[in-house]
């Protein structure tokens, strides 16, 4: 129980929107913000401390792959029961309502879901595994090639449709691009969308790590260059004509404050527990403010 306490970070509810200026790109924060988000650390978590506890048993590439490939780290340091705690706190708020998780690609939305869904004891659906489905068995990267993203955009709305409603108490995985189709939102916001935004930096390390065949928009790119920057240069370009949308999620997590805020050196060093535990923070906070506005 002790080590539990030493983990456990209450993370202040951050309005972005009151910041300065759009979100682009690595989405930083302005160094105002930053000041005050460093003032509220707890000053006995010192970052070496809460670093050497984790004793990774992966090495930072395979770390920085960890949320693209779906794999969660089972660390020594036992998060399972903060995450409980925090999934137990935000729960009331919910009333059964679905989360829907947005964001770029390898953003680790699949990975991060299917976390909160088991702390809450809710079902997790990944909307591109029920896209295959609908066209019986046909994975996306197909559906790309043989009938065009169009087909597949289609596909996406009547998933999202379906589930939200048929289902309550889902936590849903979306593709990257769901967002760029307000008919979508209108489905979304029947729940609590929650965007995971991490940096195009980190996304294209991830991407290059584990590869881009399962990336429609990624993989036939005839650039040419290093994975690394044929990657970073595709996500710009689709950041460009997505970024914008992502603000209509009803919660940000960025993975830089949280990063910031433990004292970690990168994003890469954050296992998908501590995303999810910041996750239900935002979620908390947004819903707390709902409950104050009606």
């Amino acid at each position: 129980m002790e080590a539990v306490q030493r983990f456990h970070y209450s993370a202040p509810c951050i309005d972005w929107r009151n910041f300065e200026g759009k979100p682009r790109g690595s989405l930083r924060y302005s160094q105002l913000g930053r000041i005050k988000e460093n003032k509220r650390l707890i000053a006995h978590l010192k970052p070496d401390k809460r670093r050497d506890l984790r004793q990774r048993s992966v090495s930072d590439k395979n770390s920085s792959a960890l949320l693209e490939t779906g794999n969660i780290l089972h660390s020594p340091f036992d998060e399972e029961l903060v995450l409980k705690r925090k999934a137990e706190e935000v729960k009331p708020y919910l009333n059964g309502r679905s989360m829907y998780l947005v964001g770029m690609m390898g953003s680790g939305k699949t990975t991060v879901g299917k976390i909160m869904a088991r702390a809450l004891g809710y079902s997790f659906f990944d909307c591109d595994t029920l896209i295959e489905e609908a066209m019986n068995g046909t994975s996306v990267t197909e559906i790309f090639e043989h009938f065009g993203e169009s087909v597949f955009r289609e596909k996406e709305t009547e998933a999202l449709k379906k589930l939200s409603l048929m289902y309550h108490q889902v936590v849903v995985s979306t593709g990257g691009g769901a967002v760029i189709r307000p008919i979508n939102w209108k489905y979304m916001h029947k729940g609590i969308s929650i965007w995971l935004d991490v940096p195009l930096e980190a996304l294209a390390q991830r991407i290059a790590a584990v590869g881009t065949n399962s990336r429609p928009l990624l993989h036939d790119d005839q650039s040419g260059g290093d994975p690394y920057t044929v990657a970073l240069n595709r996500l710009s370009t689709i950041w460009e004509a997505r970024g914008e949308a992502y603000t209509n999620a009803s919660a940000r997590v960025s993975l830089e404050n949280i990063t910031s805020k433990i004292g970690y050196r990168n994003v890469s060093d954050l296992t998908p527990a501590e995303i999810a535990i910041e996750a239900f923070e935002q979620v908390q906070c947004f819903l707390k403010e709902e409950d104050c506005m009606a």
